[in-house]
This record gives structure tokens, C-alpha cells and sequence, in this order.
């Protein structure tokens, strides 16, 4: 058996962190976390305020890093496992889709930085999580720089696009996962992503009472509600006989969070959060064969 470290526990870094959906599921797959960066303030709350407990040492030692920009490669502790759920807006059908010509904030560049990232700390592997129109993106050539500019650093290359309802979760939400591996580390490798699993959670589950969808709308960003009857509704329920627009509580179950995960800050932007998060069943699905690969090779067929 190949392992990692003698204690077996696989690291991992959680960068465009969000509020953490990366961080719980390789948490509850038993990896550490060394270090995290996520940009906007309110996000930060959240993350620090559920994770503090839970990964100490990234705030003790100043490795919870603000601007992804700005971070020292020198000082950046080394991992295993590079996370990133890079700004999809630049991508997504409901933003601009302006890719990479995105000057927002550079939002269209941050790719460049999970690149510089690769480049300088050579993880074993690295897992990438963004919106399904990424593939398609100015006719694929998007995707195909993505996938391009990764290989020239030596790293394998495999996608998928996954819904979060194919992993327990009453939303459809498909992403484009992308994984990949160290050649020098980990070469010849035939990964294979998880089968779906049954859904067993319906938006009644969530609800708590009977609700007129069994999947629900897949979360978004925000903004007003849009009503029962509006072809672009996407939080509005018709629940044991009442309307009722989804909150951050009904969030939280459709994202996979626990119950008991705090939001400090305003249900506006708790609601903000949640919509911009990753599906975290569905991550640790994916993450939990990327830690079979990384703890015992022999599980997977080498080419």
C-alpha cells in the first residue's frame, strides 16, 4: 500500500473556498485542512465561524488567506489535494459568459492563479468544481484551454458533469467536476468518478411537510422572490397548502450542510451563500475515490 504520510491522512487546500462545502466534505472523509483562501468578507464569516472549530490551525497560523493574488507560495503550507470552486460567473448561462475576457474583479482569470497554484506546490492531485456551461463555453475552446494548460504542467485530466439529486440531494444542480493527478506522482492512473445512488430526500423531507415538488429548484444566488407562477421561479413552494419561499434553513438541507452550520451573517446573504456553494454529498462522493487513489493505488487499474 502507497500511502501519503505515515499517519495516512490526506491534506488539502481549500482556495475560492466559499463557505466551506469543500472543506466539510473531505473533513468528514478524515483529511485536514492546511489552508484556505475565500475573498469576500461576509463568506469569511461564515467560513471562520463554522470551521474554527473544526480546522484551528489554518487560522492560528495565518493560513486563511484573504486574496488568492496575494498569496506567498514560499509560505503557503504544502498539500495533497488542491480545492477550488473557481468563480463560475464568467461561464454561467445566467451571468455574462464573457470567460476569461472577464476584467470583474479579474473573476475571468482566476483560473491563472489554480495554474500558478499547480505550478508552484505541486499537489498530488487537484479537484475543480465550476457551472456545466464551462464545457461549452465559447464553443468548447474554454474548456479546452482549461484542459490543455493543465496537462502542459503534467497532470492527468478527467471531467464529469454531476447532478447534486444523482447524490441524495432533492436539486438537480449539475457541475462539471474535473479531477486530476500528478504524473510524476501518480502516472498511468484510470480514474473513474462515483455512480450515482439513489434519492431518498425529497423536498418534503426538507420542508418537514408536504410540498408540491419532490426535487426541488436549484438554488441561485438570490434576488427577489419570483412567485409560485413565474417561469423563472426558483424558491417559491406550494407547502401543506401554503406558499412559502425557501430560506436559509431549507438551504442548508438542499446543499447538504448540517442543521447545526451558522450563518453571521443577514438571510439575504446566507441565501447568497448557499447559492454560490457546492453540493457537499455530491463533493464527497467524488472526494472520497480521490483519497482511495491517493491512499492505495492498488484499488484503481494503472493503464
Amino acid at each position: 500500500m502507497q500511502t501519503i504520510t505515515d499517519s495516512n491522512q490526506v491534506t488539502f487546500a481549500d482556495f475560492f473556498a466559499g463557505i466551506g462545502g469543500f472543506h466539510l466534505a473531505f473533513h468528514n472523509l478524515g483529511s485536514m485542512c492546511v489552508a484556505a483562501c475565500e475573498i469576500d468578507k461576509y463568506s469569511r464569516m461564515t467560513y471562520e465561524k463554522n470551521f474554527q472549530r473544526l480546522s484551528p490551525a489554518i487560522f492560528e497560523k495565518n493560513a486563511f488567506y484573504e486574496d488568492i493574488q496575494k498569496v506567498d507560495m514560499k509560505h503557503c503550507p504544502n498539500f495533497d489535494v488542491l480545492c477550488a470552486g473557481f468563480p463560475c460567473q464568467p461561464f454561467s448561462q445566467a451571468g455574462y459568459k464573457q470567460g476569461f475576457q472577464d476584467e470583474r474583479n479579474n473573476r475571468g482569470n482566476m483560473f491563472f492563479q489554480i495554474l500558478k497554484l499547480l505550478k508552484s506546490k505541486r499537489p498530488k492531485a487537484f479537484f475543480l468544481e465550476n457551472v456545466r456551461h464551462l464545457i461549452k463555453h465559447d464553443d468548447g475552446k474554454t474548456f479546452s484551454t482549461i484542459e490543455k494548460k493543465i496537462r502542459d504542467l503534467g497532470y492527468s485530466f478527467f471531467y464529469k458533469v454531476v447532478f447534486a439529486s444523482d447524490f441524495g440531494l432533492p436539486q438537480h444542480r449539475p457541475r462539471v467536476f474535473i479531477v486530476g493527478f500528478d504524473n510524476n506522482q501518480i502516472n498511468n492512473l484510470k480514474f473513474e468518478f462515483p455512480e450515482k445512488r439513489e434519492l431518498n430526500m425529497f423536498m418534503s423531507d426538507i420542508f418537514g411537510e408536504p410540498c408540491n415538488k419532490s426535487i426541488g429548484y436549484t438554488l441561485r444566488v438570490g434576488g427577489r422572490a419570483s412567485g409560485l407562477n413565474d417561469r423563472r421561479n426558483w424558491d417559491t413552494y406550494m407547502v401543506n397548502g401554503k406558499i412559502k419561499v425557501i430560506g436559509s434553513v431549507e438551504g442548508k438541507r438542499m446543499q447538504g450542510f448540517p442543521d447545526d452550520f451558522e450563518f453571521p451573517v443577514s438571510e439575504t446573504q446566507a441565501m447568497k451563500q448557499l447559492g454560490n456553494s457546492v453540493a457537499v454529498p455530491a463533493v464527497q462522493a467524488t472526494a472520497e475515490k480521490i483519497i482511495q487513489v491517493l491512499t492505495n493505488l492498488s484499488d484503481y487499474n494503472a493503464a
